[in-house]
């Protein structure tokens, strides 16, 4: 695997952990009581931390990226190994 490659998938993995960390443990404005005026009630309260989120997606992108490349830089997983084409082939 090639440096660009490396990027593109850290930034594949990056975006996907992304929006799977979003929601979680979200306050909107309309749990905390405090709606704030021009603002719908699902926005997120005064105490959302994108910085937070951000650096737990960054961790956990470190981690399933390191996974992943070593997968593919050992090559004990390969495209043959998910061919299910020989199981239909009778």
């Amino acid at each position: 695997m090639n440096v660009v490659s490396a990027i593109v998938l850290f930034a594949v993995i990056w975006f996907l952990v992304m929006f799977i960390v979003l929601p979680i443990r979200m306050e909107t404005q309309g749990d905390d009581g405090k709606k704030i005026r021009g603002t719908p009630a699902g926005a997120p309260s005064s105490n959302f931390s994108m910085k937070r989120k951000m650096r737990t997606t960054t961790y956990v992108s470190i981690v399933l990226w390191s996974v992943i490349s070593a997968i593919i830089i050992w090559g004990g997983i390969g495209i043959r190994d998910f061919d299910l084409f020989h199981l239909f082939n009778s």
